[in-house]
């Protein structure tokens, strides 16, 4: 399906869409687990993508027992994180030739994720990034989370453009959700979850990875 309207910004989440973290994490939680004893399924770490670390606490706890300390949980999932990302966190494809495009067309883009700044400072500046998004929306400025809306209306204000003039790039189906809520016209960039027939419904298109959604654009500009 093609964009059923010129957008006039873009606004991107960060972790499975940008950088490549999403499977990171998993590795970091599964160490974790396995040296308390304990599996992690694959399943589980799916019910936490897209969602703020209070959130995914909440299914840690309700998995393994109330008795977990999540205190420790998060010191050492960080651990692990940190050190398996200390060799490089990749870009997934077309992030560098999308942000080319909306610099050519003079779009301006803004990020809405559920990391922290600090976070986003990790993952982005190794890439030189940071500096080619115009606002970033990141935990701290958020008021609700993913899958309110309120992230991405934020994002919106922060660029100053209508949310229904912007184009949402997500991975997961709670930031689709949040997208689509805010009135944005969504591309879901699948990473680890599949689209649902609910990410159908919510999605102006299910897009392969961000080549295709640079693709869109050059195609709307060229109609």
């Amino acid at each position: 399906m093609a964009l059923p309207r010129p957008p006039k910004a873009v606004v991107f989440d960060m972790d499975g869409l940008l950088v490549d973290t999403e499977q990171v994490v998993f590795e970091a939680m599964t160490a974790v687990a396995r040296g308390a004893g304990h599996e992690m399924p694959f399943e589980l770490f799916k019910r936490m993508v897209g969602l703020p670390g209070y959130a995914s606490d909440a299914i840690v706890k309700e998995h393994f027992g109330a008795a977990v300390d999540i205190e420790v949980w998060r010191t050492e999932v960080s651990r692990h994180f940190t050190e398996i990302a200390a060799g490089g966190i990749a870009l997934k494809a077309g992030v560098v030739e999308l942000l080319d495009v909306l610099d050519a067309r003079g779009l301006p883009r803004a990020i809405a994720t559920s990391s922290t700044r600090a976070a986003v400072d990790h993952s982005l500046g190794q890439h030189d990034l940071v500096r080619r998004f115009d606002a970033i929306i990141s935990r701290e400025l958020q008021t609700r989370h993913k899958p309110d809306p309120d992230p991405f209306l934020k994002a919106a204000a922060a660029i100053g453009v209508a949310p229904g003039d912007c184009l949402a790039l997500e991975d997961s189906h709670n930031g689709v959700r949040a997208a689509a809520g805010a009135g944005m016209m969504t591309v879901m960039v699948p990473d680890l979850l599949d689209p649902t027939e609910e990410m159908q419904s919510l999605c102006i298109r299910i897009a392969a990875d961000l080549h295709e959604v640079r693709a869109m654009l050059e195609a709307r500009d060229a109609g």
